[in-house]
């Protein structure tokens, strides 16, 4: 079965951008950070003792979500705090919703 809704243009860079979301935020302990991020910023001192993981795999974790824009990072002196980027988050849930529950085109 060909489905050629899926084969535009469009279609495929909202579908790449959607999988990289979705791999992005799939990962456990990145949703742990999300979690905690959604109660305020936080320090990576704050964030991996929460996670029981060490502080490197944290600030990789913490540089995957970055990298997506996802969370903000403001450096105070020698610690770096973290926070959810809104409007990067909203957008990405929107365009997954729209990708999702599009109206097919006849």
């Amino acid at each position: 079965m060909d489905l050629p809704a899926c084969k535009t243009k469009s279609t495929t860079a909202a579908l790449i951008k959607n999988a990289a979301f979705l791999r992005t935020v799939g990962d456990e302990n990145r949703l742990r950070i999300l979690c905690l991020l959604q109660e305020g910023e936080r320090c990576v001192c704050e964030i991996w003792q929460h996670l029981d993981l060490p502080q490197n795999l944290t600030s990789h974790h913490l540089s995957v979500l970055k990298e997506l824009n996802l969370i903000h990072a403001r450096k105070d002196g020698l610690k770096v705090f973290y926070s959810i980027n809104q409007k990067v988050m909203t957008h990405y849930l929107h365009s997954l919703t729209h990708f999702l529950w599009r109206t097919p085109q006849a």
